[in-house]
């Protein structure tokens, strides 16, 4: 993918939409924690920065890669951070993963780049406002065509399109299809989209996970007939499968 131009990405953050959306956030309780601000030497990736002390911070909350380098190169350059965490300060590899927000900005670079259409909101982000507000900020960029939402290679894929999903295996996809059945077998329920499961796609949700999604209006019971978003990491057993272990990757788009 290439990188859009400049006056593109400054349109896409500067629209009246972001401002709603952290509005949104805030009244919502999307509660973050301060933990401090950071000055950035290098941009890495379209969501890892290598700071100036010589931590690493991943951006909490979306997905980006190489082509979104320049994107995020744009919105910190020159601009100390203020870093904010929801879950855990550090992962598992000791990165910093934090919402930062560059210079005196009230939307974070996460909101902005998802706004410019030029990340994807993550699997799993730890709370129901939050998950929210990011989510919208991508679906108004996916509706308008901005960014990398202009290409048609990175629209939602089809839950019928069986070959596209196996070629994606082992990487990050939204997908979109109609529930045919929702099934219990032991600890899992299975979402199926299609008759067979050794050659269907498939989402999984831990029974011990069900409350939480019905909490948030995701009973996987009701799921049956509607049509819906997926969004997560495709693995392949008997045929594609994407396993929900958080409401926010299961939308409704009926």
């Amino acid at each position: 993918m290439k990188s859009r131009p400049r006056h593109n990405l400054m349109i896409g953050c500067a629209i009246a939409g972001a401002l709603l959306a952290c509005q949104v956030a805030a009244q919502d309780g999307c509660k973050l924690t301060a933990i401090g601000t950071a000055n950035v030497a290098v941009v890495r990736d379209g969501r890892t920065l290598l700071l100036d002390d010589g931590r690493e911070l991943r951006l909490a909350g979306i997905e980006a890669g190489d082509d979104s380098r320049a994107a995020l190169q744009e919105l910190v350059a020159g601009r100390p951070l203020r870093l904010q965490r929801l879950g855990p300060e550090r992962d598992r590899y000791g990165r910093v993963v934090a919402f930062a927000f560059a210079g005196t900005a009230e939307q974070s670079v996460q909101q902005a780049m998802l706004e410019a259409g030029q990340a994807r909101v993550s699997a799993r982000i730890g709370d129901k406002a939050c998950a929210d507000a990011l989510l919208g900020a991508e679906r108004a960029a996916r509706t308008a065509g901005r960014g990398f939402w202009a290409d048609p290679n990175f629209a939602p894929l089809s839950a019928e399109n069986l070959d596209r999903l196996q070629a994606e295996r082992g990487r990050f996809a939204l997908v979109e299809g109609k529930v045919l059945s929702v099934r219990e077998s032991g600890a899992t329920i299975y979402v199926n989209f299609g008759r067979r499961w050794t050659r269907d796609f498939t989402v999984t949700i831990r029974r011990r996970d069900q409350r939480a999604f019905t909490e948030a209006g995701v009973e996987p019971k009701k799921l049956e007939d509607r049509r819906v978003r997926v969004r997560g990491w495709i693995e392949q057993r008997g045929g594609p499968i994407i396993a929900a272990e958080a409401p926010e990757q299961i939308e409704f788009v009926d």
